[in-house]
């Protein structure tokens, strides 16, 4: 495979693809880190430090609780909670038992909870009580879906920012802070043995039946991933590990902050700042006052930032690393990032399947404009033909991007007809459209489900979106496939337009881009709107979009 892998000649000065990536169960390494960090803080949440000796203690007590309840390897517990302390200590004490995680999200509707919870076989539940989330967990244990909820008072760290409801003073309802105290009752206590190929989490995602499906996650992947990052980051860093101060506002509930933040700083020595939901303000702070040093984003963050009136002259000094991920970042809007405030954005590809490594941009700017990186160590990526993915594509031709590598799941969880259609020779199929150049580059143009076949040809809505974000006026946008009289799809722009900007006219549109498109790809219907819909994490989301077209459509035809 070695001449195959044309990346090899683009890694920056030290690196190797060939690095070996070891593997070890989660219990260890947090064992490892919390020994050797100790007095540091590892976690900064409402102005109250963590230390990573606070840490290991929290979390051996509150396994040493979970241990009382029954909880033995193999267990499933699922974390329904936002970015607060209880997620990481119960993250770490269920997998110091052996247990199976599962994910909820707090943005998730109550029909999708409860499909994760059945299919999972997950009959315990954490949560807080911020907002309607305990209410929520209540009603899903009412309705027969939770043997065991245990939830964890917001107020104890502080004032609380944000809404919170009373703790039910009910005997079915298990108080974090007196499992904990329970648990730390009954320490020191002989720990399970935990293997590399024991399951550490199911982390849904979407479905081809409409359905969220569990990718299985072993503690294999998840520590792979993370040296993974380690070969490729150590011989770019620009700090010493344990010095950085990470913002982590992303959500722990997706794969991208658990492994690329938290897993990864944690493992470091870092602190995090622990943050519950974005805002400019908030974040503008933890760079300018608490002096953070690295803010890993997703896209929409940075277009908040870049639209902020006088964001030039905000003091970005502390930062040595800003990176962006999740979704695929606008060049434009990176350009214009960078101008406004001399911080270059890092970043890469990832999926949840893949822990989430994928690939990485080197720190050193390489003018591969667009581009979402190299392979990272050990993982070996190509592309292939749409119609038949088991024939590989010459650089610069477009198809579908495969993976491997020892961070990848090897299947969906219950899902054994999507496990088999997923994996072709090894590989995992991405569903993501792009391209490699003749340097081993990667470029996304679009997810596989999004394209639209408009007049029999294909149109990428990321190519359309790029291009739109030109136009001076536009904050946001999306673009979807609707139904087409004459060219039987074509392509719809909804845009959010920047504070005070005008609207302009669909035509006004179409001759801007007249240039930079082809005349099939020129978008057919424009709509406005005062925000775009978003994903837990703040991707653009446009599931939203397409079933309102789609029930718009159905409305009119039953007019008719």
């Amino acid at each position: 495979m070695g001449e195959d892998r044309l990346w090899d000649k683009s890694y920056p000065p030290g690196t190797r693809w060939d690095t070996p990536i070891e593997t070890t169960p989660l219990p260890l390494l947090f064992d490892a880190f919390t020994a050797r960090w100790a007095p540091k803080p590892a976690l900064e949440y409402r102005d109250q430090a963590t230390t990573y000796a606070q840490l290991r203690g929290a979390v051996e007590a509150v396994a040493s609780g979970l241990m009382e309840m029954g909880v033995t390897p193999g267990t499933a517990i699922a974390l329904y909670l936002p970015n607060t302390p209880y997620h990481p200590i119960t993250f770490f004490a269920a997998l110091k038992l052996g247990a199976r995680l599962v994910h909820l999200s707090p943005l998730d509707a109550e029909r999708e909870l409860a499909f994760k919870l059945k299919d999972s076989g997950a009959r315990i539940l954490v949560t807080t009580n911020i907002g309607f989330m305990a209410l929520m967990a209540q009603k899903l244990k009412t309705d027969g879906l939770v043997d065991h909820l245990i939830v964890g008072d917001d107020t104890a760290f502080g004032p609380s920012a944000v809404p919170t409801t009373p703790i039910a003073a009910d005997a079915a309802v298990i108080r974090f802070d007196e499992l904990r105290e329970a648990g730390a009752a009954r320490l020191p206590r002989q720990w399970p043995r935990i293997g590399v190929d024991d399951i550490a989490l199911l982390q849904y995602t979407g479905g081809t039946s409409g359905k969220p499906k569990g990718a299985i996650l072993t503690h294999g992947n998840l520590s792979a991933a993370c040296a993974i990052y380690k070969a490729w980051s150590d011989p770019q860093r620009i700090s010493e590990p344990g010095e950085d101060k990470i913002i982590c506002v992303l959500p722990l509930f997706h794969i991208y902050a658990l492994t690329a933040v938290m897993l990864r700083g944690l493992s470091e020595g870092n602190e995090l700042l622990l943050r519950l939901r974005f805002d400019v303000a908030t974040t503008l702070n933890d760079i300018e006052v608490k002096r953070a040093t690295v803010f890993p984003g997703v896209p929409t963050m940075w277009i908040a930032l870049a639209n902020t009136p006088d964001i030039d002259k905000r003091d970005f000094s502390s930062l040595h690393y800003a990176a962006s991920g999740g979704a695929a970042l606008p060049v434009d809007v990176a350009d214009r990032f960078e101008r406004l405030t001399g911080q270059r954005l890092g970043g890469g590809w990832g999926m949840t399947e893949t822990s989430p490594a994928g690939t990485g941009l080197p720190r050193v700017s390489t003018g591969k404009a667009g581009s979402v990186g190299l392979p990272l160590p050990g993982i070996t990526m190509d592309i292939v033909a749409l119609d038949d993915p088991r024939r590989r594509l010459p650089p610069g031709e477009k198809g579908e991007i495969r993976i491997k590598g020892p961070n990848v799941t090897k299947g969906y969880w219950n899902a054994p007809e999507e496990t088999a259609a997923a994996f072709v020779d090894g590989y995992l199929l991405t569903g993501d459209i792009g391209t490699m150049d003749e340097d081993g580059y990667f470029y996304l143009v679009d997810r596989k489900k999004d394209m639209i076949i408009s007049g029999g040809f294909n149109v990428y809505p990321r190519t359309i979106e790029e291009a739109i974000y030109e136009y001076p006026a536009v904050a946001e946008v999306s673009v979807i496939g609707v139904p087409d009289a004459y060219r039987g799809e074509a392509a719809k722009a909804f845009v959010q337009l920047k504070p005070g900007a005008a609207a302009f006219t669909l035509e006004e549109l179409r001759a801007f881009l007249g240039d930079k498109l082809g005349r099939h790809e020129l978008p057919a219907q424009l709509e406005f709107r005062d925000a775009l819909p978003k994903t837990a994490v703040g991707k653009l989301s446009k599931k939203e979009l397409i079933e309102e077209e789609r029930q718009r459509l159905k409305g009119k035809a039953a007019a008719e």
